[in-house]
């Protein structure tokens, strides 16, 4: 059963920084596009960054310059570099393969706020 772990979230002042991992338990690693989602309080989930198994990479507007994903194929890792925290990023982050999304894990917090 593929399962996610995500950690580092924290609280940080605005224009902090935060780096969050996601260990996943998936087969063939290598091979999936991998992402990063966010959920807001009274919001929906959304994807702000992915990366595919060669490494290109794709941002939300929103995050664009500010955050970097980058992967591990060798040790299953996710990581999802927050650079110039907003409040507005305040959120839950989750990994998953955004091609054929599956369960969730219970995500790291985030919280931006002076």
């Amino acid at each position: 059963q593929v399962q996610f772990v995500e950690s580092g979230g924290g609280s940080v002042q605005p224009g902090g920084s935060l780096r969050l991992s996601c260990a996943a338990s998936i087969s063939i690693f290598s091979i999936y596009r991998m992402g990063w989602y966010r959920q807001a309080p009274g919001k929906q989930r959304e994807l702000v960054a992915s990366i595919s198994g060669d490494g290109s990479t794709h941002y939300a507007d929103s995050v664009k310059g500010r955050f970097t994903i980058s992967r591990d194929n060798a040790k299953n890792m996710v990581y999802l570099q927050m650079n110039s925290l907003k409040p507005e990023d305040t959120a839950i982050y989750y990994c998953n393969t955004p091609v054929r999304v599956r369960s969730w894990g219970q995500g790291t917090q985030v919280t931006v706020s002076s």
